[in-house]
């Protein structure tokens, strides 16, 4: 079955992409900016497209680290024991 159609496989990608997100940007925080600088005048950066949605992910990861974290192992419990 399709990780779409399986609101607990869903979970566990999303949470997986949050995670690797985060960890990339930590790594090399320039990573998902696609190489803008800012401009005279613009206080942030257009962050749109696959790449956008990639620094909001590593975003929710930095930001939300402990609920993220709780979130991973509680998946990861559930996998290994309950199914």
């Amino acid at each position: 079955m399709s990780a779409i159609f399986d609101f607990s496989s869903l979970l566990t990608v999303l949470l997986l992409l949050i995670c690797t997100c985060a960890y990339l940007r930590d790594l090399r925080p320039t990573m998902f900016d696609g190489g803008q600088t800012l401009q005279p005048g613009e206080t942030r950066l257009k962050r749109t497209g696959v790449l956008g949605f990639f620094w909001k992910m590593s975003r929710i990861g930095e930001r939300m680290s402990p609920y993220v974290g709780a979130s991973c192992v509680v998946m990861a419990i559930n996998l290994l024991f309950l199914k």
